[in-house]
């Protein structure tokens, strides 16, 4: 194997690999993100840190987001279920499983 070779596969390793750690990095930060979210909420957390709320609006359990003011990601603001669903959230009432 010429020289060349060896370091286009070895930089194609490094690039890899580069690309994989920041992969993981943005996963790490995005589950803090969400513990931090979810915990200010008071609400109970899946592995990934999302909170585990009962939708109203198809009432079916979900793992979810929460924004800056503490809405879930499928929040809706036209559908009044979602309405409720946030208030609920931000008083703490909220179902959860």
């Amino acid at each position: 194997m010429a020289d060349d070779d060896r370091t286009t596969l070895f930089q194609q390793m490094i690039r890899t690999t580069l690309r994989s750690a920041g992969r993981q990095i943005e996963d790490a930060k995005q589950a803090y993100t969400d513990a931090k979210r979810s915990a200010l909420a008071d609400l109970p957390q899946n592995d990934d840190g999302k909170a585990r709320i009962v939708c109203r609006r198809y009432a079916e359990r979900r793992a979810v987001r929460l924004d800056d003011q503490a809405r879930p990601a499928c929040f809706d603001p036209d559908h009044p279920d979602c309405q409720g669903c946030a208030e609920d959230v931000k008083t703490g009432s909220v179902e959860t499983w």
